[in-house]
């Protein structure tokens, strides 16, 4: 499930922003993407788990595009990057609304 915001809307940089709503840094990700997650329980899974990335838009303003999903499972064999996710569903839109309430309501955005 995607969200966008702009650069404004988080009140500084991504990772913080991630931080700020309970997300940690996990340095897997094989293609250089910046990458987060937000552990359900004690366990490393279930867990949500987001990365962005930063475009601008045609009048130059920094948008942040998040992808946010649930893993369920940890990847079944070495080597795989292949796992039970969920991309939407209750608990990936109720995650994704907790999620807004983080960005800034400033209307002059």
């Amino acid at each position: 499930m995607k969200l966008l915001a702009s650069a404004k809307q988080l009140g500084g940089a991504p990772a913080i922003w991630l931080r700020r709503a309970g997300y940690a840094f996990i340095p897997e990700r094989e293609d250089g993407q910046a990458s987060f997650a937000r552990r359900l329980s004690r366990d490393f899974y279930p867990r949500f788990h987001i990365y962005f990335t930063e475009s601008r838009d045609k009048d130059g303003r920094e948008i942040i595009t998040f992808n946010l999903h649930l893993d369920q499972k940890r990847p079944g064999y070495q080597g795989f990057n292949r796992h039970n996710a969920e991309y939407d569903g209750e608990v990936v839109e109720t995650e994704m609304e907790r999620l807004k309430t983080f960005l800034s309501t400033d209307l002059f955005v």
